[in-house]
């Protein structure tokens, strides 16, 4: 699976446009289907996106692609949330505190 396609590139803005945004929108889900952990891409720039991690703790933070494409758990990679629909970033993290509670 490719988990960043032109498609969802065009609509990333750049990490510096997504920082300056209020609310930026989250386009993009990843996840891996042997761990608790999630990324929400709101800004895209250089191999590198920003958003949400929702890992150990939950933070907002750069996470690369390359290393993405290349953590592999018992032949597991990280995927692409492909039912994931894009909205503002304090909304998924309501839902993650929610889900945590």
């Amino acid at each position: 699976m490719r988990l960043l396609t032109k498609e969802i590139e065009k609509k990333l803005p750049s990490i510096e446009e997504a920082k300056a945004f209020d609310d930026p929108v989250v386009q993009v889900k990843f996840f891996h289907p042997l761990s608790n952990w999630t990324w929400y891409a709101a800004g895209y720039s250089d191999d590198h996106f920003w958003g949400l991690v929702d890992g150990d703790f939950l933070e907002i933070g750069i996470f690369c692609l390359s290393e993405m494409k290349s953590i592999r758990v018992f032949e597991l990679g990280i995927e692409r949330d492909l039912h994931f629909e894009p909205k503002p970033l304090s909304e998924v993290r309501q839902e993650i505190q929610k889900r945590r509670r």
